[in-house]
């Protein structure tokens, strides 16, 4: 990586709650890569856990914003989505990927569309399908194993054998250029596990951490995003998701037993011991 580095992450904005752009933005720096924003929409809170919230949605804006970015000559090594609100806005973010990427840069494509064996509020099978044409885009592609069903038109269950989610991993080989990071192998007792997929190498790898019995929101946005940063610094995939992984759980721990914190996790109380996992893993 250089100085001038530049990261584009587009997914929403959650003005209250730790989700979203602001979870990504902070952990991508703290990597020292200059992060830019493209928020999909702004919301007053997350969608977990607070009710009437509000929501603007900003697809109309997405296309000026590339048209001013294309006046400007702005350009990224690598462009990082998340939440999208809108089933139109998938049409407009390939086509910034596809005018704003630098030759060579990386597609980061973390389809949060579902998760728990449901699509979250909004979202549906149509959305999934389009989901998959801006995954294809990816040289990296991040679902859980229910975004992964969806995906696929596969029945979820919670549990799925180590082989289901080898032969899963293959079969969603066909929605990335480079690498699937299938997570949710839950196997193995008291550990979480990813499978890594080169599609290249047409091998897969399992890498695990420590399981917190503890469900939170915006765990997936803090994942994707160190995993991002892990491997723009040049991280293989495998040290990438290990380091996200730890990451995570220790942003998890940081959170359990305090129940006036539901809204996410405190990950900042983690930002600290970035360079610990970077030079360890």
């Amino acid at each position: 990586m250089n100085e001038t580095t530049k990261i584009l992450t587009i997914q929403d904005i959650s003005c209250y709650g730790q989700c979203s752009i602001t979870v990504a933005l902070p952990i991508v720096s703290a990597f020292g890569i200059e992060t830019a924003i493209l928020p999909s929409a702004v919301l007053s809170t997350h969608t977990a856990g607070f009710t009437d919230f509000t929501v603007r949605d900003l697809t109309e804006d997405l296309p000026e914003i590339r048209k001013h970015w294309e006046k400007e000559e702005i350009y990224f090594d690598a462009i990082y989505t998340g939440f999208i609100a809108s089933i139109e806005q998938l049409d407009y973010i390939k086509d910034i990927i596809n005018s704003r990427l630098k030759p060579g840069g990386y597609v980061f494509v973390d389809p949060a569309m579902a998760d728990h064996g449901e699509f979250y509020n909004g979202f549906d099978q149509e959305f999934a399908d389009k989901m998959g044409e801006l995954c294809k885009l990816g040289d990296f592609v991040l679902p859980n194993t229910t975004e992964a069903c969806y995906l696929l038109h596969k029945p979820w269950k919670e549990e799925f054998t180590r082989e289901e989610m080898l032969e899963m991993a293959n079969e969603l080989s066909q929605f990335t250029k480079r690498h699937v990071i299938l997570k949710g192998d839950t196997h193995k007792e008291n550990e979480l596990g990813m499978i890594v997929l080169d599609k290249e190498k047409s091998s897969a790898e399992v890498v695990y951490n420590d399981k917190i019995d503890y469900v939170s929101h915006g765990t997936g946005d803090v994942f994707a995003s160190a995993f991002v940063g892990s491997t723009m610094i040049g991280k293989t995939p495998c040290e990438a998701a290990k380091i996200a992984g730890e990451f995570t759980k220790r942003a998890i721990e940081k959170t359990v037993g305090d129940e006036n914190h539901k809204y996410g996790v405190k990950f900042e109380k983690v930002l600290p011991h970035l360079c610990e996992l970077i030079k360890n893993i």
